[in-house]
This record gives C-alpha cells, sequence and structure tokens, in this order.
C-alpha cells in the first residue's frame, strides 16, 4: 500500500512539473518570452523545490511521514491548476513557483517514508522503481500533451493539461487514506517522548554529520542538475531545434522516458547488487558520455531517436539509488 502510494504521489508530481516542459514552446510564442524566460519559469519551480525539500523534510521530522505527504500532494496539484489560470509571465512564475514547493516536499516525505518500511536488502529497487515513477507521470504529461493539441487550439490547449492535473490527484490522496507512518519513525517518537531531548532543525550541519551532509548534497545537486536540465529543455529542443511535429515530438520523448523508466528500475537493482557508490560512478560516466555524444556530434534522424534511449537510462539511473543511499546516511530523528 505504500509503495504504490508513493509512486503514484511522485508520477503525479512528475506529470504536473513535466506539463510546463511540453506547453513551454507555445508559451515561447503565444507569451513572446525568450528563451531565457522560458528557463527562468522552469528553474524557479526547481529552486523553490529545494526549499520544499527543506520545509517537509523538518515536518515530517516533527509531526510524521503521512501527514506531510498529503499536505504536498494538496499543495502541489492547487498551484498545478492555478498555474492554468495565469495570463501573464509574472503570475505564471508566481504559482510555477509555489508549485515548486510541494514537488520538492513530495520527495522529502514519501522518499523517507518508504524507505523506512523497506528492509536494507530491497530498499534500492524498491526506491529505485517508485522512482521510475516520474517516467510514468512523464509519459502521461506527453500523451496528453499529444492528444489534447490535436484536438484543441494551443491558446487554450496549455490551460487544459493544466486543468487536468487535479483528475489523478484526487486517486492518489484516496490511496493515502489508509497510510500509517513506519514503525521505526514510530518507535523513535516514543522514545522522545520518554527522554525529551531539545530539538535542533540544524543537526544535519553539525560535526558528525556535516561531512555527510556536504557530500550527499553535492551529489544530489550534479546529478539532479544534469536531469532536470535534459526534462526541462528536451521538448523544446526537438520542436524548435529538430523541428518536429507534436506526435513526433512525443514518439522522440516516448523512446527517451521509455529508456528513463528502465533506467530507475534496472539501476535500482543495481545499487542492491553492486553497491550505491559503485552504481553512482557507473551511471554517471555512461550519463556524461551519452550526453555530450547527444548534443555535440552531428547526428541526425534514426540515430537522434535511438540515442533518446540510453540518455534517458543513464540521466535516470544516477539517481535511482539516491533515495535509499541518503535515507541510509542519517538517523532517524533527521532523515
Amino acid at each position: 500500500r505504500t509503495f504504490w502510494a508513493c509512486f503514484s504521489a511522485w508520477a503525479l508530481d512528475a506529470m504536473d512539473v513535466q506539463l510546463y516542459a511540453v506547453v513551454m514552446p507555445t508559451l515561447i510564442a503565444l507569451w513572446s518570452l525568450t528563451k531565457g524566460q522560458a528557463g527562468l519559469l522552469g528553474t524557479a519551480a526547481l529552486l523553490v523545490s529545494s526549499l520544499g525539500g527543506w520545509a517537509a523534510g523538518m515536518l515530517s521530522d516533527r509531526y510524521g511521514r503521512v501527514r506531510v505527504l498529503r499536505l504536498t500532494i494538496i499543495w502541489f496539484s492547487t498551484f498545478t491548476i492555478l498555474s492554468g489560470l495565469t495570463s501573464s509571465y509574472g503570475q505564471l512564475m508566481v504559482t510555477r513557483s509555489l508549485q515548486g514547493f510541494g514537488f520538492g516536499g513530495e520527495w522529502a516525505a514519501g522518499g523517507v517514508l518508504l524507505s523506512e518500511i523497506m528492509s536494507k536488502e530491497k530498499r534500492g529497487r524498491a526506491v529505485g522503481t517508485v522512482a521510475s515513477g516520474w517516467s510514468v507521470g512523464y509519459g502521461c504529461a506527453v500523451l496528453l500533451y499529444s492528444l489534447v493539441f490535436s484536438f484543441v487550439a494551443p491558446a487554450q490547449a496549455w490551460r487544459l493539461l493544466f486543468f487536468l492535473g487535479l483528475i489523478p490527484a484526487l486517486f492518489v490522496l484516496w490511496l493515502c487514506r489508509h497510510l500509517e507512518d513506519p514503525e521505526v519513525y514510530r518507535k523513535m517518537k516514543t522514545t522522545q517522548s520518554a527522554q525529551p531531548q531539545k530539538s535542533n532543525l540544524l543537526e544535519i550541519f553539525q560535526p558528525g554529520l556535516l561531512p555527510t551532509t556536504l557530500v550527499a548534497s553535492l551529489l544530489a545537486a550534479g546529478a539532479l542538475g544534469g536531469n532536470y536540465t535534459i526534462l526541462t529543455w528536451l521538448p523544446t529542443y526537438l520542436k524548435t531545434v529538430r523541428g518536429l511535429s507534436v506526435l513526433n515530438t512525443g514518439a522522440y520523448l516516448g523512446v527517451n522516458i521509455l529508456g528513463s523508466f528502465l533506467g530507475y528500475v534496472l539501476c535500482g537493482h543495481l545499487s542492491d547488487c553492486l553497491g550505491r557508490r559503485r552504481t553512482f560512478a557507473i551511471t554517471s560516466v555512461c550519463a556524461a558520455i551519452t550526453v555530450a555524444t547527444y548534443t555535440l556530434l552531428p547526428i541526425k534522424g534514426v540515430f537522434v531517436l535511438l540515442l533518446g534511449f540510453p540518455l534517458g537510462f543513464f540521466q535516470s539511473g544516477i539517481i535511482s539509488g539516491m533515495g535509499a543511499a541518503f535515507a541510509e546516511l542519517f538517523p532517524t530523528r533527521v532523515r
């Protein structure tokens, strides 16, 4: 039950976030945006998501993982719908940023919740498979984009896409209705009640945990920075640079998303078999080679299509083991 709730929540999160990526070329044309402005809309959501992760993480340590998970789903779904009501660049900047706050918080609460439910031997593949929900959500965004833009004029189609985010949100909240916090968390709270101690929200920056916090943060920043660059700009690149139609863009993205899905799942298993560190090293080297080939070599046509598969596989494979690895690095009270 916890697995499917976290998987569905992350897929919904991905769909809502990636809806912007697929409508970005349309907004550039309709609102006469520069590519810098369009990119800033994506960047703002990601930057604010770091604050959302920080806030939701602290709240989930204090008030419970499940309660905060539900709250973040309601939060980012609300601001996804409000994004469809905007009529200016500034308004969309506000709603996108606040959507990002909930997006970052959802993974903070959901990732920890699942990590504490699963045994260490299966944690990598479980968290990696939940992470593959991003590919499912991204795929839903691309599918909806292809369908809606085929029948509705672009000026209304992009708004309709954001409104459709409400339907899966209701389903995910229904899935979460009977979830309970993990036993290891409940035991920790019982111990704290029996032996009250002053809460320190900055404990992860104290000498005992500071090196771990810094190295883990650098790893996440590097891997996620590269991953979100591709996720944000690939649809626009295919449509404006490669000159693909709506349906052809969807097909090319479909190959990339399939590779991404398998990257999450298989590299999650790999992290359980080979270890977290070795898996990070292998996938990061392969991702660097693939990205360089995709962007720097003069490839065309079917080669661009086929190379989208390993591009997606390795860009997501790096991230697959992060939830499990980071959960294992920190004690329950600050996880």
